[in-house]
């Protein structure tokens, strides 16, 4: 039957007042910036029942500008709240009114698009309720006890600087999570060959999410017991996944759990073991529970596996999941060098992989290759008599897009014009830059549609991560083997080598975001915008100057330093980047006047889709006292000296398999400089070995030794300078 389409207009305005402040938590032993709203965290949850007029007053008391977006909801596009795109930010010191029609039902989120201001506090749930008289109200289900249940993550670090940190490719997470993959570990793993051919193929080590977090959080706890249920109840759980980049297994220690929904949208209940909640959606599930005098553990579980966050449902002795064991990183790097090519490329394995049905990482699931061992809660103190029940990898029933099933026919109209376009989701781990089609928004106009339009998109990702990708303002098909019943949703997790199509009717005027919902990939670039008609926005009266500054904030500068301070010398550099430019500044500074001090200077911008190939300008300065064989010659037979030269140049800097960064340089004297070099090898978990070698006949060797994410122990021999140990700092 097809969905019913009745449109209630006899509901109340509903009115919140929602006050923004900063404030202070303590959530892993360090006290930290965060922002609350109406004095807590997660935000207010907001209840509207279809029908309402919901009236949100935004009181923002911070010193910084604002913004709150509906996470799936259908509403007029100058009321969704993206900044630059659908409104201007609301300014510190200010109040703002969203007011929009309540036109579906579902469990849904709401959360700033301000930054990374979502990452330190600014989520919450958004619950819509069906009426009873709704043809579509499922006795059973609808009418169950529910909780509300809202996932997110904590770290003690900045977000700001967090993604900075991405940008530079700092490992200090995977130190942090213990999946930096060195050579040491690969040789005491029998994997020395994966790595090398790892690194062979210009790549990083393996990881299945980009932070390390210091808490994770279910309705900003980590320890609530919910006593009102007793012995045979069934319970629906409303579960949105709040978390900046963070996916979360969920299993549950009182048997199957029942899927009724997904992203707001009722599918054919399907019974599960387990399932995996991509950032951003949200699912539904019905959970029983069994027994009288036990509590049950519904869990989840991060994708990195990490940690973990529970709630217990019942009263009594406490009954556990069996913790999901560490995965097996080297078998996941086996598996990407098999499945990249040496151009960055995903190779054509032969298979049609879609809708999570093959997950390529079950290889570094020990609960599915049969190898591993439950590990013990790090996070939860337990009593000692708790039961533990472990489930063998057979019986494990694993939630894909496939087994989701509308109850309704969702075909779209039929005689609508259609539009396919195929993107490719597309990045570089080793810059963190993340793209479609290979460009950022900044490098990307409007997608220029006419309402009333089908939009067929194909989406295949080429990159080695996951990427959910949402879709304001309205709900897709997922094509899947339920035909005309394929499910509605407005978030799609698309794993790497997999291709899916989604299909929506653009039916509502307006600029509407699409991106990946992992915030620091969204800041990274890896977006697009649908302008559907060719709406006015009362809002934004100069829309091309609105989206250019849309468009700055998936291109910013970020900042790297780092300076060496040796018993020889001190060494360091600086530089600034964004997707393209790369600015940087390297010195080398003796003790004396024979040793003498050197800076050189790049302005270099990454022109191929890897970026492995970047072709600069320079400066060259050089100043030493050496007394004599004040001319040398380099390995070409050209003249230089050292003792006071300055010169500008122009070269290429190409990274090379291995991860070596061949240097060409030719100088405005003629000189021409070949040079290699690497910094970051990973020697053992903490270990880093760095050398460099060129024409000038100058050498370097050295070790570095991470403490800190800002502080080394650091030793090098330097042809010039000689030995020489101290520290490094590190920004």
């Amino acid at each position: 039957m097809p969905l019913p389409k009745i449109k209630y207009t006899d509901g109340k305005k509903k009115t919140y007042h929602l006050y923004v402040k900063d404030t202070l938590v303590n959530y892993a032993g360090k006290q930290k910036r965060a922002i609350a709203v109406n004095g807590q965290i997660p935000m207010p949850t907001l209840n509207f029942t279809e029908g309402d007029i919901a009236e949100i007053v935004v009181h923002n008391l911070m010193d910084e500008e604002t913004s709150l977006h509906w996470h799936g909801l259908h509403l007029p596009n100058k009321e969704d709240g993206v900044p630059w795109l659908t409104q201007k930010p609301i300014p510190p010191h200010s109040i703002y009114t969203y007011s929009f029609p309540i036109i579906q039902s579902g469990t849904h989120w709401y959360h700033s698009h301000s930054g990374l201001q979502e990452q330190i506090g600014m989520y919450g749930s958004l619950i819509l309720e069906k009426r009873n008289e709704d043809p579509t109200y499922r006795k059973g289900i609808d009418d169950l006890p529910t909780v509300n249940l809202i996932l997110s993550e904590w770290t003690n670090i900045n977000p700001n600087n967090v993604q900075r940190m991405l940008r530079n490719a700092n490992d200090w997470f995977a130190i942090k999570k213990h999946t930096t993959q060195s050579y040491s570990e690969a040789i005491k793993e029998g994997h020395f060959k994966t790595k090398l051919t790892n690194e062979w193929k210009r790549m990083l080590a393996m990881d299945v999410s980009d932070v390390y977090y210091d808490r994770f959080l279910i309705n900003g706890t980590w320890d609530q017991q919910l006593s009102q249920f007793k012995t045979g109840d069934k319970v629906r759980l409303r579960i949105s996944n709040a978390g900046a980049s963070s996916y979360f297994w969920l299993t549950y220690a009182g048997g199957k759990i029942t899927v009724v929904a997904n992203d707001g949208n009722d599918v054919v209940p399907v019974d599960v073991d387990r399932l995996i909640v991509g950032v951003s959606e949200t699912y539904d599930v019905v959970v029983t529970i069994p027994q009288k005098d036990l509590s049950y553990e519904f869990m989840a579980t991060p994708e990195d596996r990490t940690k973990s966050v529970s709630v217990f449902l019942g009263e009594g002795k406490k009954e556990l999941v069996a913790p999901l064991p560490k995965l097996k990183y080297f078998e996941g790097m086996k598996m990407m060098n098999d499945m990249m090519d040496m151009n960055g490329n995903m190779k054509d394995m032969g298979m049609n992989m879609s809708l999570q049905k093959m997950d390529m990482n079950s290889v570094m699931y020990p609960e599915v290759t049969g190898d591993g061992k439950a590990e013990d809660h790090s996070e939860m103190q337990m009593v000692d008599d708790h039961s533990v029940h472990n489930m063998s990898s057979s019986e494990i029933t694993t939630l894909n897009y496939n087994m989701l099933k509308s109850p309704y026919d969702t075909s779209l109209p039929k005689k609508a014009p259609v539009r396919e376009m195929t993107f490719t989701l597309t990045g570089n781990m080793n810059r963190y830059v993340w793209s479609m089609d290979n460009k950022v928004l900044a490098e990307s106009d409007k997608i220029l549609v006419k309402k009333g339009e089908v939009l067929r998109l194909k989406l295949v990702n080429n990159s080695m991560m996951r990427h959910p990708m949402h879709l304001h303002g309205f709900d897709f098909r997922v094509i899947n083997d339920n035909g005309v019943q394929s499910p509605l949703k407005n978030v799609l997790d698309i794993m790497p080598m997999e291709s899916d199509i989604i299909e929506f009717e653009a039916k509502e005027d307006g600029d509407w975001f699409f991106h990946c919902h992992i915030l620091y990939h969204m800041m990274a670039g890896m977006n697009r915008v649908f302008a559907v008609g060719d709406y006015q926005n009362p809002e934004l009266p100069d829309k091309n100057a609105a989206y250019k500054k849309l468009q700055r904030e998936s291109n910013m500068l970020h900042l790297f330093a780092e300076n060496d301070f040796a018993s020889n010398g001190n060494d360091g550099q600086v530089m600034v980047h964004n997707t393209r430019w790369n600015i940087g500044t390297e010195w080398r500074l003796g003790y004396n006047g024979e040793h003498g001090y050197e800076v050189e200077t790049h302005i270099g911008r990454y022109v191929d889709r890897m970026q492995w190939f970047m072709p600069f300008v320079g400066f060259d300065y050089r100043y030493r006292t050496m007394g004599s064989h004040e001319i040398e010659k380099n390995m070409f037979g050209q003249k230089n000296t050292k003792n006071e030269r300055a010169k500008f140049s122009a070269g290429f800097v190409y990274t090379l398999p291995m991860l070596v960064n061949f240097q060409t340089e030719i100088f405005t004297d003629g000189n021409v400089r070949l040079q290699l070099s690497r910094e970051d090898i990973p020697l053992s978990p903490r270990m880093r070995g760095a050398f460099m070698v060129n024409t000038d006949k100058e050498y370097m060797a050295g070790l570095k030794y991470i403490l800190t994410r800002n502080f080394s122990l650091s030793t090098h021999y330097d042809s010039d300078m000689g030995w020489g140990a101290g520290f490094t700092l590190t920004y």
